[in-house]
């Protein structure tokens, strides 16, 4: 637990969230786990005792556990001065399950499987610098950085976190005014960077901005366009889009300095690109993970890469975190796949668990809410319970 408790402690910072504008749906009342055991009832003792508001998905092979929303999508103190903004087609004060989320940075898992499946054809080779494929990047790095180091956070790369921000905007290089240049290969990303490349992994978004220019340098296609042709049309995902369009979301909620609940700052989606630029419903990020998890994305040698992880390297793999920790009521160690994601006031948990053949995803549009997620690894917090009920009851 130590290594693992060191390994992933950083991951409770960065991360992405927000509901499905797919097929409205009904929550599904099959048994987790003992006999008579509806899902409802304790994922809703469990959002009711955190005070989670937000939606849930539970899957276990092709079959949806359940999906359901909880609690209010706009924070009781804020309902009257904001209900002449809300969609007139929903109830104001109940989630809808047609609309979107933003999946923040599980648009890094999907990005990843792109680069794999480069891999896959023998186009890209992890081992080789980013310059190979990318020769006018101006990264001090370029030469010295590998694929596979810019995929695990060790290529070195500035943290566009690390620019400057204030009360009524995130940090600078996320605002629509951003004075500087955004360019992949000159711009930000290309800058001083953060150290040499290998050692402890550094989350930042420039490695996945870079990423994604990457692609398009090999594919000869825009990202974009990529997860539309290999991921969205193939597993017919009709709400996964990028950068997504005013009015496709919820409202988002963030707290201040005094832990006061406040309406999300302007924040430029178009910024984060490849890193954390998608946006879809919660029943499509289902869909890519089973599709992820039975080889319709990626062969098996391609896949075991992907989701290759040790504790000397914090059990980061590519693009996300693989790790076996004890879950309340599990006889072993369960082994999951997770990809987080935080921009602004949304948040996102996304658990692959492939030895249960199961998917646990949930989202919020509290900001505030991120520390009461928790870490499965620390055996408390919503994602240690959602988890202990999905899978070991």
């Amino acid at each position: 637990m130590t290594h693992i408790g060191h390994g992933l402690r950083l991951m409770a910072r960065h991360a992405s969230a927000r509901l499905g504008r797919s097929l409205l749906v009904v929550p599904v009342a099959l048994a987790i786990g003992g006999a008579g055991t509806s899902p409802d009832v304790q994922v809703g003792k469990l959002a009711a005792e955190t005070g989670f508001e937000g939606a849930v998905l539970i899957g276990k092979g092709e079959k949806i556990l359940l999906r359901k929303a909880y609690g209010r999508a706009v924070p009781k103190e804020l309902f009257e001065l904001l209900a002449s903004k809300l969609p007139a087609a929903s109830p104001a004060d109940a989630f809808d399950l047609r609309n979107t989320w933003r999946w923040a940075s599980v648009t890094k898992q999907v990005t990843a499987v792109l680069v794999m499946q480069e891999v896959e054809a023998g186009r890209i080779d992890l081992d080789l610098p980013i310059s190979r494929y990318l020769p006018n990047f101006a990264s001090p790095n370029a030469s010295t950085a590998t694929v596979r180091q810019l995929l695990k956070h060790q290529a070195g790369l500035p943290n566009p976190d690390d620019t400057a921000a204030d009360a009524v905007s995130p940090s600078d290089f996320y605002s629509k005014g951003y004075p500087g240049s955004r360019d992949p290969l000159t711009g930000y990303c290309a800058s001083k960077p953060q150290a040499a490349p290998g050692g402890n992994w550094r989350y930042n978004n420039c490695d996945y901005i870079v990423a994604g220019a990457l692609l398009e340098a090999v594919t000869g296609k825009p990202w974009p366009q990529l997860v539309q042709d290999r991921i969205a049309k193939p597993l017919k995902l009709r709400s996964l889009d990028a950068y997504p369009r005013t009015g496709t979301l919820h409202m988002m909620f963030e707290q201040d300095e005094a832990n006061r609940v406040q309406p999300e700052r302007a924040i430029d989606m178009a910024a984060f690109e490849a890193s954390g630029g998608l946006f879809g419903s919660i029943n499509d990020l289902w869909t890519f993970d089973r599709a992820l998890m039975t080889g319709k994305l990626l062969g098996p040698k391609a896949l075991a890469e992907l989701w290759d992880s040790s504790p000397q390297q914090g059990f980061i793999a590519l693009g996300q975190w693989v790790y076996a920790v004890p879950i309340k009521g599990c006889a072993e160690p369960l082994r999951i796949v997770e990809r987080r994601g935080s921009i602004g006031g949304a948040s996102v948990r996304n658990f692959i668990l492939p030895d249960k053949d199961m998917v646990v995803i949930a989202f919020t549009n509290r900001g505030g809410f991120e520390d009461d997620f928790g870490e499965p690894w620390q055996g408390k917090g919503l994602s240690h319970d959602l988890l202990a009920a999905a899978a070991c009851q």
